[in-house]
């Protein structure tokens, strides 16, 4: 799909664009809270109201960009939400959530984030 057909495929409203920008600040605010579980900071026990806030705006986040773009979770950066899902909960289910895997998700994710918006919004998957 060209960039073109992508423009031609995605919807808006206004503020949408706000409204994102303020859900990313309180994903960081989760991200925060939950890195300092991860660091030893503060007890795993502490965190649940900044695991509730990084869930709720992270599944806002997701649910806003698919509504703007179907293909969002066919693209590498949709993948990458899912991958890291899959990741956190696994791995906190197993094993408990330390800070290798901390470090690991929030690197690769702002790798992803911050990639080319080419690499971003490139096609994995077609159906």
């Amino acid at each position: 799909m060209s960039d073109a057909d992508n423009a031609e495929n995605r919807r808006d409203f206004f503020g949408r664009s706000l409204l994102i920008n303020l859900l990313r600040a309180l994903h960081l605010v989760g991200v925060v809270g939950l890195g300092a579980a991860a660091l030893g900071i503060c007890p795993v026990s502490e965190t649940t109201v900044f695991v509730g806030v990084l869930l709720a705006s992270g599944i806002l986040i997701a649910a806003l960009d698919h509504w703007a773009n179907r293909a969002y979770f066919l693209q590498l950066n949709g993948l990458a939400v899912l991958l890291k899902v899959l990741l956190l909960a696994g791995v906190g289910m197993l094993a408990g959530f330390d800070a290798t895997l901390f470090w690991a998700v929030l690197v690769g994710s702002v790798l992803v984030a911050h990639a080319p918006r080419k690499l971003r919004h490139r096609k994995i998957f077609s159906l």
